[in-house]
């Protein structure tokens, strides 16, 4: 009936935001904020690239991404980040890193 101790693994990796800062440098790359447009607005980490979680177009978006790539997701707490992890690995993304707590956490500098 109800198996609640059978969940499946996470498809990603929640990772800190010194090893976020890490692999932003690395080559191939990309540093996905999946906040609504007016929080991007208010600040993003350099060389964000914003596809809102909460926008209907969300999957299509996603979709013309390419699947090749290292994805560095995050949100404002890492709640939404997970879920845009979670949806990504569904649609066959396989290098997916939440910024662990989100751009709350990111002691860099904000663009």
């Amino acid at each position: 009936m109800f198996n609640l101790f059978n969940t499946k693994p996470k498809a990603y990796s929640d990772i800190s935001a010194d090893d976020f800062s890490t692999l932003m440098s690395e080559k191939n790359t990309v540093v996905l904020d999946v906040r609504t447009a007016g929080e991007f607005q208010s600040g993003k980490i350099k060389g964000a690239k914003n596809i809102d979680i909460m926008d209907a177009q969300f999957m299509n978006k996603i979709n013309k991404l390419p699947k090749d790539k290292n994805y560095l997701v995050y949100c404002r707490s890492g709640n939404r980040s997970g879920q845009a992890c979670s949806m990504m690995a569904e649609a066959g993304f396989t290098q997916l890193n939440n910024l662990k707590g989100g751009i709350m956490r990111w002691s860099g500098e904000l663009n």
